[in-house]
């Protein structure tokens, strides 16, 4: 590739053989890339912003284009044939462009194929419900709903419908029906999409991040009606998750909302994206999961969120484990370092004693 005259697709095409997972183009910067979770400037002529409208305007439509002269802001994803699908986002900054891409496979991954752990297979069997996937930007949300919903493809004769902002995974029907609206592009707005919903026959449905009072109401009332609803926040853990869900109704709807949450909700996964050390493996997932047992389901209820991560930590048999003990397994399975999963711990002194075998609290007995 010339360093003077690269495009974007030579740029996705590098991304593709250096395993990386985004691309940074800056105006009057050199491209970045991020691999192994580590952003690293390549050694390629500064783009100007002349030329980086230029390379924007070859790879969008006419219409998403003058979307971003209007507003400043684009999302919007691309498919290149035999390199990838490339999820696109543009902004302005102190008055120049930036463009972000995060690489997307063309091939939906699996469970398996994820490294997530065996147990979440078990949300593939609920067939009404609230599933939440949460966990920073670039933590691995995305794939995760993508293993879960094509899952269900394969194995469910039902209707998924996916609202998405913009769509990545390009689904192909298997034994269920799937249908892919895109906003902006198929419904006007997500608010529209919502209204739309429930008159097209979901059995599955996924409504990407709940992003206010809303979408939660709508989600809420989708599980009480017998749909499985998917969706993300971008929250660290259980308890914030229900935190995080409760600040966006007034303090007098609180109860309500508690209620509605022991009842629908069936399991939150809280998840972390961090480098693997094992050939082959660029980047592995430290799964927090929560199943919405009885107890779990009293705790939500009555407001003891404090208690809910004990009652994790107390739920293995029901296949729930917490973020220390999700490191623990990724070390003992060879796919992270003792140093990255102390690094990322919540009690990194108690973590190090179980890396050596000793464990001195499973956080069992009875949660009062």
């Amino acid at each position: 590739m010339a360093t003077e005259n690269y495009s974007l697709t030579d740029l996705f095409k590098m991304m593709h053989t250096r395993g990386a997972s985004d691309l940074h183009l800056k105006s009057d910067n050199c491209p970045a890339m991020r691999v192994k979770g580590e952003i690293v400037k390549l050694k390629l002529k500064d783009v100007s912003q002349e030329r980086l409208l230029k390379m924007l305007s070859g790879v969008v439509t006419e219409r998403e284009m003058k979307i971003f002269e209007e507003e400043g802001n684009l999302d919007t994803a691309v498919g290149m044939p035999r390199i990838g699908r490339f999820r696109l986002n543009v902004f302005r900054q102190r008055g120049s462009v930036t463009l972000v891409g995060r690489r997307i496979s063309y091939f939906i991954p699996d469970l398996e194929s994820l490294n997530l752990p065996t147990s979440l297979s078990k949300i593939t069997n609920f067939v009404n419900g609230l599933v939440l996937v949460t966990g920073p930007t670039g933590s691995g949300k995305s794939s995760t709903l993508a293993a879960l919903v094509n899952h269900i493809n394969k194995t469910r004769k039902c209707h998924i419908l996916c609202i998405e902002d913009p769509i990545e995974f390009l689904y192909k029907d298997e034994m269920a029906l799937i249908n892919q609206r895109e906003i902006g592009l198929d419904v006007k707005s997500f608010k529209d999409a919502l209204k739309y919903a429930m008159r097209e026959d979901p059995d599955v449905l996924l409504v990407g991040e709940m992003r206010d009072q809303d979408t939660v109401e709508f989600a809420l009332n989708g599980a009480e009606t017998g749909h499985l609803i998917f969706g993300t926040l971008h929250s660290s853990n259980a308890p914030q998750t229900i935190q995080r869900i409760l600040s966006f109704f007034q303090q007098e709807r609180h109860h309500e909302i508690r209620k509605g949450l022991s009842l629908q909700l069936k399991a939150i996964v809280s998840q972390l994206l961090l480098p693997s050390c094992k050939e082959g493996v660029p980047m592995v997932p430290a799964c927090e999961i929560l199943f919405n047992t009885p107890t779990v389901s009293r705790l939500i209820s009555e407001g003891d969120d404090s208690k809910v991560a004990r009652a994790i930590r107390a739920g293995k048999a029901e296949g729930m484990q917490d973020i220390d003990q999700a490191l623990a397994a990724l070390y003992n399975d060879g796919l992270v370092t003792e140093e990255m999963a102390l690094e990322h711990s919540d009690n990194p002194q108690g973590l190090s004693m179980r890396l050596k075998g000793i464990v001195t609290d499973e956080g069992g007995g009875l949660i009062s």
